[in-house]
């Protein structure tokens, strides 16, 4: 394939040509190296490429050429010069915090973030020296008043989980700028096909990709994408310390890149008409996802992304509180078609109370800070029949 002419082509394209190079096996799909070593020619061929004058594989802990595939496709996708793939998206953000933080920086952190993402920082970086401040996503000032001479990085999600707030890319990367600070950004929710944050002004980009990249909910993995530098030092972090991607991994999601944009679109439609469906029933409080007019992130979405997502959460109402939780595992414990996961981004739909799995681990005062309240459910909708979805979505109603 001529790299000429594919530099040229739309996404669709992309997710399915890129950076496979055929062997003189002549192969059509994508070959899995499932090995852990590779033999040199000689004794100074493995010299030469164990120091990295001579490119070449040394060990799958850190070189794999299926692995390779699905980082130069994902670098191609999003926009980036080089992506380091790990074992989760997990291990992306440490990854990079590890790579390029030291003692007595500071980062700043969204407090609308994934439970696990607020402990990583709060409880493990912290240990570590790293200065971690939570600000608002969504509030500039926010993020202004809390920089300091020692801001190192910032970091989010947008949108956010479960919240689906909105962040204003552009303003948060030009205060990043200012003060020679990398922005990083946690595409997961939209993947490159729905927003590229590196043209929006971010310096890096994590994803897990065992949410929609696969897709299928198969396999774990992450990947981490920037400039060749700053990838370099993941890179070295990644080899040294181990948190690799399997080969098979990256093989199966190379296979979910193929389908990635026609699934995101069919997501944002289940998922607008669901959000939609919801907001019109009385039981439901409020329902928060940036593809309803009344979302204050709404404006700000259109312009950033291409759709506004498959996830979405919503409260109940609920007078008493409580009674806030009762009534939630209630209303999740009547549907039966949706699935009760913690994971998203599958072809399924998946259900679950956040308070008390996702964001479980966070304190009664962070779980307020973050708006984790008991009467609050994430949907993650899959692509089933949106009128299938919205039957099991009245089981739940009927049982509160």
């Amino acid at each position: 394939m001529n790299d000429e002419f594919l530099e040229l082509c739309n996404i669709d394209t992309l997710a399915i040509r890129t950076g496979h190079r055929r062997t003189p096996e002549g192969e059509h799909s994508e070959p899995l190296f499932n090995t852990s070593s590779y033999v040199f020619e000689s004794a100074a061929d493995a010299a030469a490429k164990f120091a990295g004058d001579e490119a070449g594989n040394v060990y799958s802990r850190y070189t794999n050429p299926t692995v390779k595939v699905f980082q130069d496709r994902m670098a191609v996708l999003e926009g980036a010069e080089a992506a380091v793939a790990t074992s989760s998206g997990m291990a992306a953000i440490l990854s990079t915090c590890m790579a390029l933080l030291e003692q007595g920086d500071q980062v700043l952190v969204s407090r609308s973030v994934f439970g696990s993402t607020s402990n990583l920082f709060s409880k493990i970086l912290a240990k570590f020296g790293i200065d971690v401040v939570f600000v608002e996503l969504s509030n500039l000032d926010s993020w202004t008043a809390a920089m300091s001479p020692t801001t190192r990085m910032l970091f989010l999600e947008t949108p956010s989980n479960p919240l689906c707030d909105v962040a204003d890319l552009g303003a948060v990367s030009a205060l990043a700028k200012a003060n020679n600070c990398r922005l990083v950004v946690d595409n997961c929710f939209c993947t490159p096909a729905l927003q590229r944050p590196l043209e929006l002004g971010a310096d890096i980009v994590v994803h897990s990709a065992t949410k929609y990249i696969d897709g299928q909910g198969r396999c774990m993995g992450g990947v981490v994408l920037g400039n060749q530098a700053d990838m370099e030092e993941v890179l070295g972090f990644v080899r040294t310390a181990g948190p690799t991607m399997a080969p098979f991994n990256a093989w199966v999601f190379l296979k979910g890149l193929e389908t990635l944009r026609l699934r995101m679109d069919a997501h944002c439609q289940n998922a607008q008409k669901l959000a939609e469906w919801l907001q019109q029933q009385e039981a439901i409080e409020q329902v928060f996802y940036a593809g309803l007019p009344e979302h204050p992130g709404h404006e700000l979405a259109k312009q950033q992304q291409r759709g506004f997502g498959g996830v979405l959460s919503f409260r109940l109402k609920v007078s008493e509180a409580s009674e806030q939780r009762a009534a939630a595992w209630r209303f999740i414990d009547a549907t039966c078609l949706v699935s009760l996961t913690a994971n998203l981004g599958d072809v399924k739909t998946t259900i679950v109370h956040p308070a008390t799995t996702t964001h479980s681990r966070l304190s009664p005062e962070e779980k307020v800070e973050a708006g984790i309240s008991e009467n609050l459910i994430r949907i993650a909708v899959g692509l089933e029949d949106i009128d299938d979805l919205i039957v099991d979505m009245e089981r739940g109603l009927k049982a509160l």
